[in-house]
């Protein structure tokens, strides 16, 4: 027995029109494995305040420099971060201030 919708077919119409495309959810599942992990988190959190290198990242988040660097070669293939070269020091940011906003509206949402 296939279970009846209580919609009203404009409401029914209107969802089925809106729904998300299968490309634009692996999209969206791609870009939200960016915040799927505790040390990208607190990467985050930290290059949305000041742009970083990883020896600091590492000695004001008490992480392995080799942590950090690891998973700032994934945020930045994710496309969260870039880095910009000065010498020998290479200081990461985030890349598009909408990470840091993703962030703040999770606290919200969390209550934080």
């Amino acid at each position: 027995m296939e279970n009846a919708l209580t919609l009203d077919k404009r409401t029914q119409n209107l969802v089925e029109n809106c729904l998300l495309s299968d490309d634009i959810l692996s999209d969206l599942t791609y870009f939200f494995t960016i915040f799927s992990d505790k040390t990208r988190l607190k990467l985050l959190s930290a290059l949305a305040i000041s742009r970083m290198c990883v020896t600091d990242l590492a000695g004001i988040l008490s992480l392995n420099q080799t942590t950090v660097s690891h998973q700032l070669r994934l945020l930045k293939n994710l496309g969260a971060v870039d880095y910009e070269r000065n010498g020998k020091v290479i200081t990461y940011f985030l890349k598009d201030e909408l990470i840091g906003d993703v962030l703040l509206k999770g606290m919200e949402f969390l209550g934080s």
